[in-house]
């Protein structure tokens, strides 16, 4: 069941799509606009593989080329958020009416951890009044290993030889 709120920060991200649509004098299309909701009602950082195969999982009849391009579309509209962690595939998570926050990022097992700490946004806003600079939106991501015994993919420590 969705919230009450994640349900109106739909409905406003589905009037800004709409918006934006119009002014490109683009097609407004039931399959972009399912593409909307399903990245909208998900809780996760997700690859175009995954999105596509959720929605084929649920019925809709959508291409791979309709995914790439409404996620394009979401992307320059900024209600979804295109992120480059590391390898060669994007991720991508929903971004209107949603904190600004940054990103850990496990070597390992590849887990998405979400941070916010007010002091960034601090040195973002005295950087930019420094530098005379409007800065619209940042990316912070710190890589490294989680130290969680259940982390799948974790190296363990080599075994001591004797003599």
């Amino acid at each position: 069941m969705q919230s009450t709120t994640s349900q109106s920060k739909l409905e406003e991200a589905k009037k800004i799509f709409t918006a934006y649509l119009e002014r490109k004098e683009l097609r407004k299309t039931p399959e972009r606009f399912a593409i909307l909701e399903e990245i909208y009602r998900r809780q996760d950082h997700f690859d175009v593989e995954s999105l596509y195969i959720s929605m084929k999982s649920k019925n809709y009849r959508v291409s791979r080329a309709t995914v790439y391009n409404t996620l394009d579309l979401l992307v320059e509209c900024d209600l979804v958020t295109k992120h480059q962690f590391g390898g060669n595939m994007a991720r991508y998570e929903k971004s209107y009416g949603y904190r600004q926050h940054d990103h850990l990022i496990c070597l390992d097992c590849h887990q998405v951890l979400e941070f916010c700490d007010p002091r960034i946004q601090s040195i973002q806003n005295m950087v930019g009044e420094l530098l005379q600079f409007n800065i619209k939106h940042h990316s912070l991501v710190l890589y490294g290993h989680c130290q969680k015994n259940e982390c799948p993919n974790k190296k363990q420590p080599a075994e001591k030889k004797n003599g």
